[in-house]
């Protein structure tokens, strides 16, 4: 059975950080330690579309919070929400992510120990948070940015420009962003994590070598990591051998020690 067609464990507390339909996000404890908690962000994929949401996420969130961590796992408006796309998508990953700064006093979380971690579309969310300090357009700045200490990407669309060029999912990045990189240059410059460097705290990129092409090609983090190390960034790079695109969002999955492992040794 699918990932996709299993229910997630449920969570502690379902909280808004603000006030739309989809401006939510699902908090789970660990019940081993008082904390403080170190804390993951943790973005949903399904190239950024509304009819994909946080749920199917929520398998790796208990399973990492079973860990010692405390995961938040976030929703946002996607295309096909009012709102969503450029910018409101980005706004709103944004806006999730420095709510943990509301949360933190009451929860009892660690807000020196965040982790932001997506899947798919939500690997580019993910990369993109670690990344915020370095965006300039004015759709999309914030003031005093919850700083991360590391992102992981599982299986991500981290390079906006190359996935347009590849037609992914039908030209769903033109769809995401109003345009081609030639129509809105601009945006490509603020929404890629390809552009957007150099991000300077440590990447985690997890990429199954069975990835089809219909999903998220394993060139997209190869690419990405090629050019990443050799400017000297701090990017780590697994590749998984006959992993799928959902292998790595299933804990029950041979995989997933593997990435588990990885994810604790970026949270220290």
């Amino acid at each position: 059975m699918s990932i996709l067609d299993t229910v997630a464990p449920t969570p502690d507390l379902r909280l808004p950080y603000d006030a739309g339909e989809y401006q939510f996000g699902d908090l789970r404890l660990p019940k081993n330690s008082p904390g403080p908690h170190p804390v993951i962000i943790m973005v949903h994929g399904g190239y950024w579309r509304a009819r994909y949401d946080l749920q199917y996420i929520g398998h790796i969130c208990a399973a990492l919070t079973a860990k010692g961590i405390a995961t938040w796992n976030i929703e946002y408006r996607r295309i096909g929400n009012t709102g969503g796309g450029w910018p409101g998508t980005f706004q709103d990953v944004g806006g999730a992510a420095d709510y943990l700064t509301t949360l933190a006093p009451t929860y009892n979380l660690d807000l020196g120990r965040v982790v932001s971690m997506g899947h798919s579309a939500g690997g580019h969310l993910a990369l993109w948070l670690a990344s915020r300090e370095l965006v300039k357009h004015p759709d999309l700045q914030q003031d005093n940015p919850l700083k991360l200490i590391g992102a992981v990407s599982l299986a991500g669309v981290i390079d906006l420009r190359l996935g347009w060029q590849m037609n992914l999912s039908n030209g769903v990045i033109s769809e995401f962003l109003g345009g081609s990189p030639e129509q809105v240059p601009e945006r490509y410059t603020a929404a890629s994590p390809a552009e957007l460097w150099p991000i300077t705290v440590p990447q985690l990129l997890i990429h199954g070598t069975d990835d089809p092409p219909e999903n998220v090609p394993i060139i997209l983090s190869e690419s990405y990591y090629q050019r990443a190390t050799a400017a000297g960034y701090l990017v780590k790079f697994i590749k998984l051998a006959g992993a799928d695109h959902f292998d790595v969002v299933n804990p029950k999955s041979r995989h997933w020690p593997a990435i588990e492992q990885a994810t604790l040794e970026l949270l220290g």
